[in-house]
């Protein structure tokens, strides 16, 4: 069965972007243009991605995506992508975009459909995983952290929870960040 993973990257003091939804401080660190050979690995084991509306339209702004929909493969493939929004957005053509509204216990089968035997990613932003996690779908976090901090932003999981339903199951040294694997237990409170 599918598992749903948030991975991600983080500021040292835990923010996912800057306050205008940017990333440009990721792209700014040692490394932050993804140049981790794991991520491949990790990427393979993926069948469906997951996006909130935040993410989705900076990725399209950043890469220009509509205008360049060629790159869209060479990023993530031919896999699903469904994006969580309450407005109409763009689509990437040729791209398999499935734009959902609601709770994510409703497009959750749909999404386990897609994903058949391989894994979910949470590609961001945190209030989406936060509602994977509320749901008792969250099944892991990988959040590697730069070396860079911001005054403010968007939050890395803008939600309480708690050491009784985190583990720590990994840490590494990927350049210069450092890679957190947390499992994620059951609905806590």
């Amino acid at each position: 069965m599918a598992r749903v993973i948030f991975y991600t990257a983080t500021t040292l003091n835990g923010f996912l972007a800057d306050d205008e939804d940017s990333l440009d401080w990721l792209f700014a660190a040692p490394g932050g243009e993804g140049g981790d050979s794991d991520f491949m690995g990790f990427l393979s084991g993926i069948g469906v991605l997951v996006q909130g509306s935040s993410t989705y339209e900076w990725v399209l702004r950043h890469e220009q995506l509509v205008e360049r929909p060629e790159k869209w493969p060479a990023y993530y493939g031919a896999r699903p992508t469904f994006v969580f929004t309450g407005r109409e957005l763009p689509s990437v053509p040729g791209a398999d975009i499935r734009f959902v509204r609601g709770d994510v216990t409703d497009a959750w089968p749909a999404i386990r459909a897609a994903a058949g035997d391989l894994d979910v990613w949470i590609v961001g932003g945190g209030d989406l995983a936060g509602q994977f996690a509320d749901a008792g779908l969250l099944d892991e976090i990988v959040v590697s952290v730069a070396p860079a901090t911001l005054p403010s932003g968007k939050p890395l999981l803008p939600r309480r929870i708690g050491p009784d339903r985190l583990t720590l199951t990994g840490v590494r040294q990927a350049g210069a960040f450092a890679e957190l694997t947390y499992a994620v237990d059951g609905i806590g409170g």
